[in-house]
C-alpha cells in the first residue's frame, strides 16, 4: 500500500482546536513503527480545484477573504490545503496502478461544498480526486463511501447534480441528529444512512453491508472513501459507539469488492486515532 504524506500539513493550527497536527503527526508515528514508508504529496493546480469548487471559493481561500468559527483563516492554509488536494490526486492515480493508496493529510475536505467551506475543511479533497479520475477514458463511474461520524454535505452538493448523476455514486453513513443537519434522505445519486447516537458496531455493519450492495449494483471503476475515525467510541466530539476492529472489517468489506481503491483521512480526534486508522488499513491489506 502507498501511503502519501508529508510533514508540512502539520504546519497550522490553533490551540484547543481539535483538528490539530497532533492527530496526524502520531498517526504517522504509529504507522511508520508498523513498517509503514511513506511518499511526498504534490499539491494540486488550480484547474484541479475548479473541477469541484467555483472560482469564487477558490479565490477566497487564497486571498484569504473568509470567515468561519471552525475553519480558522490560518496564514498559509491555502497551501496547505492545495497539497492535501493534491495528495488525494495522488493517491487516486497510485490507486490506479497499485489497487490501493492512502492520503494521511490534512485539512480534511468533505465539508467544503462548490461555493463554501466549513466544518474544518477548504477544498474537497476527495470530490476533486474522484473529478479528476474521471478524466480518465478508461474511469465511467466512481463511487465514494465516506463513513466519517458527520455527514458529507460538501460532497453530496458537488455531486448532487445531472452532470454526476450516472458517474458518480455517494453514500455516508454518520450519525444523526448531528453536525451539519444534512444526509437526513437519498437523494438521486446520493444514499444516506443517518444513524442515531450509541449505534454499535454490529448495527453499524449492517447498514455498511447495504451501502456495499448499492456499490455493488452501481459497478463503478473505482472507489474513493472519506475515511473518518470520529465513529470511534471514544472520540471525544461525537457518539456513535465503534470499536477499533470495526474499522478493520470496514477496510476488509471494501477491499473485497476488487476494485481500485483510495482512501483519505478525514475526521478522528480520540487519542486512539493511530490505532484506529491501522486497523482500517490493515483490513484493506488482508483482502487485496
Amino acid at each position: 500500500m502507498k501511503i502519501f504524506y508529508s510533514p508540512k500539513c502539520l504546519e497550522y493550527g490553533a490551540i484547543g482546536h481539535p483538528e490539530n497536527c497532533f492527530r496526524v503527526e502520531n498517526t504517522a508515528k504509529f504507522l511508520q513503527e508498523k513498517g509503514f514508508s511513506f511518499t511526498e504529496p504534490n499539491p494540486c493546480a488550480v484547474d484541479d480545484l475548479l473541477l469541484a469548487h467555483s472560482e469564487e471559493l477558490v479565490a477566497k481561500v487564497k486571498s484569504g477573504q473568509f470567515f468561519d468559527s471552525d475553519t480558522p483563516n490560518y496564514t498559509g492554509i491555502y497551501n496547505t490545503a492545495i497539497l492535501a488536494a493534491g495528495s488525494a490526486i495522488n493517491a487516486m492515480n497510485s490507486a490506479l496502478h497499485n489497487k490501493v493508496a492512502f492520503s494521511l493529510m490534512r485539512p480534511p475536505g468533505h465539508h467544503a461544498g462548490r461555493n463554501f467551506l466549513g466544518g474544518f475543511c477548504y477544498f474537497n479533497n476527495i470530490a476533486i480526486a474522484v473529478a479528476k479520475a474521471l478524466e480518465n477514458k478508461e474511469m465511467n463511474k466512481a463511487a465514494i463511501i465516506d463513513f466519517d461520524n458527520h455527514h458529507g454535505n460538501g460532497t453530496q452538493d458537488i455531486f448532487l447534480n445531472d452532470k454526476w448523476h450516472d458517474k458518480v455514486l455517494y453514500i455516508s453513513l454518520h450519525q444523526s441528529p448531528c453536525y451539519p443537519g444534512t444526509g437526513l434522505k437519498n437523494e438521486k445519486n446520493c444514499i444516506n444512512f443517518p444513524m442515531t447516537s450509541g449505534t454499535g458496531g454490529a448495527e453499524y455493519l449492517k447498514d455498511f453491508h447495504k451501502a456495499i450492495e448499492h456499490v455493488k449494483r452501481f459497478n463503478p471503476d473505482m472507489i474513493a472513501v472519506s475515511a473518518g475515525f470520529d465513529s470511534y467510541k471514544n472520540d471525544p466530539l461525537t457518539a456513535l459507539e465503534l470499536d477499533i476492529n470495526t474499522f478493520k472489517e470496514i477496510g476488509k468489506r471494501i477491499a473485497d469488492l476488487k476494485k481500485h481503491v483510495f482512501a483519505i483521512l478525514e475526521g478522528g480526534y480520540s487519542q486512539e486515532l493511530p490505532e484506529c486508522v491501522w486497523k482500517f488499513l490493515d483490513g484493506v491489506e488482508t483482502s487485496v
